[in-house]
């Protein structure tokens, strides 16, 4: 698939569909940008996440972080946070629409992730204070047939499923991975 299909398949798809919004009350509001770039096919974009943060150390990630007081939308927030955590400049970024709000299981995020896509080369930087190395995946590894594993683990009394996908000696799993199947079940759905 194209860059410019995939594009046009996913403001197609993102606008057909009925986003599912989290409450977030009790929850710390993140936002989320699931980049595409072009490499000569359509590739996403990840972080691998430092030793040195908080949560999540050294898990695979989407770029973005928590929602400030001063960012004006999920958006804002998403673009923000690939800037500072990639150096990705928020002008490169065409936005296409956002997927469902994604809870964390084992800490109190729910997340907002932003599709959007970076038509121009960029350079990446990391900060090195929350990403280690950033990650560019293409779309046909993550949509082939046996790229997605899913285990299913027990938690809080409930049996749940866990979605993982392993690319390059890298595994993606969690709400990063549970985010990744929600887009991908969108535009590329498996039979």
């Amino acid at each position: 698939m194209t860059l410019d299909a995939l594009v046009a398949l996913t403001k197609a798809r993102l606008a057909a569909h009925a986003r599912r919004v989290v409450p977030g009350n009790e929850l710390v509001r993140a936002a989320v940008l699931v980049p595409i770039v072009n490499r000569g096919e359509p590739c996403l974009v990840f972080t691998k996440r430092t030793q040195r943060v908080a949560t999540h150390k050294g898990q695979i990630s989407f770029p973005g972080g928590a929602v400030d007081p001063g960012d004006g939308s999920f958006l804002e927030a998403a673009l923000r946070e690939c800037e500072e955590e990639i150096g990705l400049p928020r002008a490169a970024v065409e936005p296409l629409g956002a997927l469902d709000d994604t809870e964390t299981v084992a800490t109190p995020f729910v997340i907002t992730p932003w599709v959007g896509v970076i038509r121009k080369p960029v350079a990446w930087r990391t900060d090195g204070a929350e990403v280690e190395r950033v990650i560019e995946v293409p779309f046909t590894a993550l949509a082939a047939p046996g790229g997605l594993r899913v285990e299913h683990w027990e938690r809080d009394g409930a049996r749940r499923p866990v979605y993982f996908f392993d690319y390059g000696g890298d595994t993606i799993w969690g709400a990063t991975a549970r985010i990744l199947k929600h887009y991908l079940d969108l535009v590329a759905p498996r039979p």
